[in-house]
């Protein structure tokens, strides 16, 4: 009698493969941290923000340790406070939107491009005005790059403009990305990233970075990072956190940016592979041709009903996916009472009940890649 044998799983990102790569030289970077004991704003941390920003093609980045905290960092250098409206989409992680109510301010959940996932700029016009008749003051609209695709700074920014407004890049999914030629960390008035493991530059844990041309906003952003110092540690000149890169993920990290713009072309050529067989199936992303995305993930869409079914099969095959997101921020419990642009953001709405993920990094096989493709043209009949 013989018994059949589940399908290998694949992994949905595969952090070993890049570990196995880079393997002995970050192992030496680590012990080099360890033997100095500067675990806390160690040279590496200094060098790791030059060769950010140098990347980047902004003055000035400022490591500290979370995309989430680099958020809040600026939300505060810029004085958000109480009465303060903040515009996030409403298609994202909820991380864009939590360090609002952190400063006192409220958010305004902004309505989503269904074809690029990223917020609407007629949207954000009816936001601004939903935020006024609600006696609160427009600061601060928090664009999102999401699954790795730069919004549409070229719509977006020119309303900031018009209304006043600070433009904080969430590029925590995005770094890497160009818009018109320019990288995510050169746009806007400052942008936020995150070092997270799983994303496109990920650290061995939590870490972020903040890029802006503003000197001035550096120093704000330096004192709050290390709980409001002024002169020295000692003397607190504002309410600050400690929101600190360890020297550690600075080590790691600089291990990775230096092979980071050849994982972005393997991702670029793994996402048209996607493109060239499951085009015809499914809708695959669309990426303005004014972008470049590193894919932070590959993200299609599916009739309603259609998408759980198409999970189930592919795990019976060992192919993992994920859904990004299933409810709207303006859904989600601890939001539900903060204004949206209009009563029913339907962008974001119709795609929670559509989207899925495939397995997405820089060293998915060609064999892989081809097994996971068949899986999904198998499960859909195709």
């Amino acid at each position: 009698m013989t018994t059949s044998s589940a399908p290998a799983p694949i992994p949905f990102i595969d952090l070993a493969a890049q570990r196995a790569r880079l393997g002995p030289r970050v192992d030496e970077v680590v012990l080099e941290v360890l033997q100095s004991c500067r675990f806390i704003q160690g040279p590496q941390v200094l060098e790791l923000e030059e060769k950010l920003a140098k990347f980047a093609g902004s003055r000035f980045a400022l490591g500290c340790s979370s995309g989430t905290d680099a958020l809040a960092l600026l939300l505060a250098a810029w004085g958000v406070k109480p009465g303060d409206a903040v515009f996030c989409p409403a298609f994202t992680f909820c991380a864009t939107a939590e360090v609002v109510p952190w400063v006192g301010a409220t958010p305004v959940f902004v309505d989503v491009k269904t074809d690029t996932f990223n917020m609407d700029p007629e949207s954000l016009e009816a936001a601004i005005e939903t935020a006024r008749a609600q006696g609160l003051e427009p600061k601060v609209v928090i664009p999102v790059d999401l699954f790795g695709q730069p919004a549409d700074y070229d719509a977006i920014l020119p309303i900031a403009e018009k209304h006043g407004l600070k433009v904080l890049c969430d590029t925590a999914q995005g770094f890497g990305g160009t818009w018109n030629n320019r990288r995510t960390g050169s746009i806007g008035d400052a942008t936020a990233t995150s070092f997270f493991p799983a994303k496109p530059l990920g650290g061995y844990g939590d870490g972020g970075a903040i890029f802006t041309d503003d000197e001035e906003l550096v120093g704000i952003l330096k004192s709050l990072r290390e709980h409001g110092q002024g002169v020295d540690r000692y003397q607190n000149v504002r309410i600050g956190m400690t929101a600190r890169l360890d020297t550690i993920q600075a080590a790691v990290l600089l291990e990775k940016l230096a092979i980071f713009e050849e994982e972005i072309a393997a991702r670029e050529r793994i996402a048209r592979r996607y493109h060239e067989g499951l085009g015809d199936v499914a809708q695959v992303p669309v990426v303005d041709p004014r972008a470049t995305s590193v894919w932070a993930q590959y993200t299609i869409k599916l009739p309603a009903g259609v998408r759980d079914d198409l999970a189930t099969a592919l795990a019976a095959e060992g192919v993992p996916t994920a859904v990004y997101y299933r409810q709207p921020m303006h859904h989600q419990p601890a939001y539900a009472e903060f204004p949206t642009a209009t009563p029913s953001l339907k962008g974001a709405e119709e795609l929670c009940a559509q989207v899925i993920s495939l397995p997405m990094h820089a060293y998915l096989d060609e064999p892989t890649q081809d097994r996971v493709i068949a899986a999904v043209r198998k499960a859909l009949g195709k």
